[in-house]
């Protein structure tokens, strides 16, 4: 089992086994579409971009992440370079500010998202807030979601969060 406080040291672990058997490249790197590193206690994601590049044979095509029950306080925006990526587990962490869902928009493929068990879920408005950021989740903190929990999302959004004013410049003749 791996256990480790920082991502380079994947490269010198075993991975744990799973149900199917994970292929292999001639390069001996995995050919998996999917990263699983819950239940440690990383607390950032330095050198993640270059473990996982050693790891994996296609990185680009990594589309699940598990960093659930870590002690992340932030979301990385390493995450953000995974352009696959579908499903994202970041429960159980200590990430404490709310806006730091925002970098996770970047993420067009997104669908699947875990945040609960973090202090931002305290926060007032979280799902609220998660939803209308990530519009095109479809699980959230492993719940389907609605129809009512979009409209539910729109007027909270309406309510809190003031639209950013367009400034116009004018050009001085």
């Amino acid at each position: 089992m791996f256990s480790s406080d920082h991502p380079g040291d994947l490269l010198s672990e075993e991975p744990r086994t799973g149900l199917r058997p994970v292929r292999h490249a001639k390069s001996g790197k995995s050919m998996t579409q999917s990263l699983w590193l819950n239940n440690n206690v990383l607390t950032d994601l330095r050198d993640f971009n270059h473990a996982v590049s050693q790891l994996l044979e296609h990185p680009e095509n990594l589309a699940w992440i598990d960093l659930s029950f870590n002690d992340l306080t932030s979301i990385d925006p390493v995450l953000t370079t995974f352009f696959n990526l579908s499903v994202l587990y970041l429960h159980g962490n200590s990430i404490q500010r709310l806006g730091e869902v925002n970098k996770l928009a970047a993420l067009p493929r997104l669908r699947s998202l875990t945040l609960h068990g973090n202090p931002i879920e305290e926060e007032k408005g979280y799902r609220q807030y998660v939803l209308c950021t990530l519009p095109h989740i479809t699980t959230f903190d492993f719940s389907g979601v609605t129809k009512a929990d979009r409209t539910t999302a729109e007027v909270w959004k309406r309510m809190n969060i003031k639209p950013k004013k367009v400034r116009i410049k004018h050009n001085a003749l």
